[in-house]
């Protein structure tokens, strides 16, 4: 990723949304040459030079503190998850050279055995881990289930991870079945998922080739990235339109492992006794009949098993 060019097309778009009236300043002349603040009013509004503004809005984040930082967001009127993005920017603008080098080696996050455990025995729970870029990294029989239109997919790279940004992009027919009227709304969140993770990790080759492949196949994807949009994924309710037990609506929580940077844990759940919570039994049913259960994890005293210690 050019860290550069993401920080300045960040800044323009974020610049370009905010009005004057929205900013509680007067709208001096009205012939205005640019869609949203000027230059100059957001430096009055950060309380920063016009000239040390416009070295930030050129993507220079070096040495940039973090009290500039704080009232650029609130000039800016950055939510959370924006706010996070740009402290992310100028974190990986800050970072010594052989920081950069380590994350341009860092292999992609695998699955602990231990955590694969954790998610088997969430028998009745679809539950998955995911990294930044929506690579599913590991998941339960019901989530394999609840699934099953992205693992099965006709567009689907064996040779790949499953990827929900891919499913989006690359079967857009198979996502609309899926997820219905809420696809399009679904796609926005998960390019604004990936933008989050390349402020996190722009020097990540996998998600730097994630990027180039989606852009080049896919149209909506590079408009929908062009919008600099970033989002935090922590909870809510998704709805599934799933080709054998109908529709579930689910609530989700998103779980940070503390101990695998990058990963969380995604879980479904539906409030007890609902037509959702009867619809996820049928899923557990038909999975059970269905879908080959995973293979038991090796057993401690095993030799073939990794040498992978809990954290």
């Amino acid at each position: 990723m050019d860290l550069k060019a993401e920080t300045r097309e960040f800044l323009a778009t974020r610049r370009a949304r905010i009005t004057p009236d929205k900013a509680g300043l007067p709208a001096y002349g009205g012939n205005r040459r640019v869609p949203g603040l000027r230059r100059e009013e957001v430096a009055m509004l950060a309380g920063v030079s016009v000239d040390y503004y416009t070295r930030l809005e050129r993507g220079n984040l070096g040495g940039v503190s973090e009290e500039v930082l704080e009232a650029l967001a609130e000039a800016l009127q950055l939510d959370d998850a924006e706010r996070t993005h740009l402290f992310d920017l100028a974190r990986a603008a800050n970072a010594s050279g052989a920081a950069r080098s380590r994350a341009k080696r860092t292999p992609p996050g695998r699955l602990r055995p231990a955590v694969q455990r954790i998610l088997d025995a969430m028998g009745d729970t679809p539950a998955f881990v995911r990294n930044g870029r929506l690579d599913i990294l590991g998941a339960n029989l019901m989530a394999r289930a609840l699934y099953a239109p992205v693992y099965d997919s006709p567009r689907r790279d064996p040779h790949k991870p499953v990827n929900l940004a891919r499913f989006h992009f690359l079967d857009p027919d198979g996502a609309r079945e899926l997820w219905g009227d809420r696809a399009e709304r679904m796609a926005h969140d998960a390019v604004a998922i990936v933008r989050a993770d390349a402020g996190r990790n722009p020097y990540d080759k996998g998600l730097t080739d994630l990027v180039g492949e989606l852009s080049t196949r896919s149209e909506r994807f590079r408009t929908l990235w062009a919008s600099h949009d970033v989002r935090l994924h922590r909870s809510g309710t998704k709805v599934f339109h799933h080709p054998v037990v109908g529709l579930l609506e689910l609530d989700f929580e998103a779980l940070v492992l503390p101990a695998d940077a990058g990963l969380q844990l995604n879980v479904y759940t539906a409030p007890p006794g609902s037509p959702s919570d009867d619809g996820l039994k049928l899923l557990a049913s038909w999975a059970a009949t269905t879908l080959a259960a995973p293979a038991a994890a090796p057993a401690a005293n095993d030799p073939t098993r990794e040498g992978v210690t809990d954290r």
